[in-house]
């Protein structure tokens, strides 16, 4: 994870460089707004797989001598297909679209979209729908 963290936190340090560079060379809010929400994107999860990095055992990906064969055996736990992932994405379009139609498109949305975080829950608990 340190290889994933450098490259992020370059990324992040890259953008708000070139915020600063931008906001002197041409005063211009809007794009140095977002140079700096670049720099923060790069920042957060950078920071924070930087943080895991240092408290979890090495993966083979980040020995620099480590063999094909190191990385073999179980990779990690796959979630079976899900319906939910949609419905909390109609769940978020709907709340969007609530500043269009109105605040009853919002609570409609929110409703979905809680129902859908439970039904994650649920489902990652008692396993998905088992399809043999």
């Amino acid at each position: 994870m340190k290889v994933e963290s450098y490259f992020l936190l370059f990324l992040s340090i890259f953008g708000g460089v070139f915020a600063a560079i931008y906001w002197f060379v041409s005063k211009e809010t809007s794009g140095s707004i977002m140079l700096l929400a670049t720099c923060f994107l790069g920042a957060l999860p950078g920071g924070y797989y930087l943080w895991w990095s240092r408290r979890m055992t090495p993966r083979p990906e980040d020995d620099s001598t480590a063999l094909p064969s190191s990385g073999a055996g179980t990779v990690g736990y796959f979630p079976s297909s899900s319906i939910w992932p949609f419905v909390i994405g109609m769940g978020a379009l709907l709340v969007g679209l609530s500043l269009i139609f109105g605040l009853w498109s919002a609570v409609v949305g929110l409703t979905m979209a809680v129902f859908a975080v439970f039904g994650v829950i649920a489902e990652s608990r008692h396993g998905g729908i088992s399809r043999h």
